[in-house]
């Protein structure tokens, strides 16, 4: 078995930008990416607040440019499932479903995926109505009456990209008023197809086969309303790609891995970066850092051995 110098879990923004900077310093390198490098980039509309695209680029565009830029470095990438991560010795053991991988140092990118909200109906019309990906389902609501729940940035800016399709687009939020920023705050609460629903949660998703509607709790104690409605999108927030780490790295209360400022984890020569760390903002434009930060921590890792 190989033993590589680094091996970078994950082929999102962070898991690219450390491929590139590890390239670029002649570290031996491999990604492993379980399915096609770009992570949730790749299903997000348009990127409007990345540095260098004055006009803004689309999801699909700016991973692309990511990846192919990767390659000309000759990132070397492969396609495997990370199962776990253990130690032989100071090497790092990681097994994927195709092979075992052998590295004197691993980066953790493996991201995060959407929240689920739990609720009745949700995993049973999952895919029938019931979606967490605006640009891979909205053209199937033309004309049609949706709901989106949440209110941070990633909600409100796909339920504006639902307008391009839905007559209707109930956004539904727990509190009196938004957490996105303030931009897109004010293009979706002045936008007509966009109905806001205060104070509210969603408490089951119904339909036979197919979502017929969405029933809501109101959390200011008047009565709870039913929403007719063909489609539910939730965007409520991430969790961390990391149940195949437990036990393995020190993980917050939500699951994300702990580091200190340089990416490290307490275990030498293991870091993490992008949206599977612990951190303030999760975002294109810190997974970058996080990726940059990251190789350079673990290229001097290796200088120190």
């Amino acid at each position: 078995m190989e033993t590589y110098d680094l091996i970078i879990i994950g082929g999102g923004p962070a898991g690219l930008t450390a491929g590139i900077y590890a390239c670029r310093s002649r570290l031996n390198t491999l990604l492993i990416e379980k399915l096609t490098p770009g992570g949730q980039v790749l299903i997000t509309d348009w990127v409007d607040n990345y540095p260098g695209f004055p006009e803004g680029i689309s999801g699909f565009d700016l991973v692309d440019r990511m990846r192919r830029q990767a390659e000309r470095f000759n990132l070397p990438i492969v396609s495997d499932e990370i199962l776990s991560l253990s130690f032989d010795g100071p090497n790092k053991i990681i097994k994927g479903y195709q092979t075992s991988y052998r590295s004197r140092t691993v980066i953790i990118a493996s991201g995060a995926s959407h929240k689920k909200l739990g609720v009745q109906g949700e995993e049973l019309l999952t895919g029938k109505g019931v979606s967490y990906c605006a640009t891979c389902d909205g053209p199937f609501y033309q004309g049609q009456d949706i709901v989106v729940v949440g209110g941070g940035d990633t909600a409100v800016q796909e339920a504006l990209y639902l307008t391009r399709f839905a007559k209707k687009v109930y956004l539904i939020h727990r509190r009196d008023q938004l957490r996105a920023a303030k931009i897109l705050q004010e293009k979706a609460l002045s936008h007509p197809a966009i109905e806001p629903v205060w104070k509210a949660v969603v408490e089951e998703i119904f339909g036979q086969g197919q979502v017929e509607g969405v029933k809501i709790k109101k959390l200011d104690g008047t009565p709870g309303i039913t929403l007719t409605v063909q489609g539910a999108f939730v965007f409520i927030g991430i969790q961390p790609n990391t149940e195949w780490l437990k036990g393995v790295v020190p993980f917050n209360d939500q699951g994300f891995i702990k580091t200190n400022d340089t990416m490290a984890t307490p275990i030498p020569g293991v870091f993490a970066a992008g949206d599977v760390r612990c951190k303030l903002l999760w975002q294109i434009s810190t997974a970058v850092g996080d990726g940059a930060t990251a190789a350079f921590a673990a290229e001097r890792y290796l200088e120190s051995l």
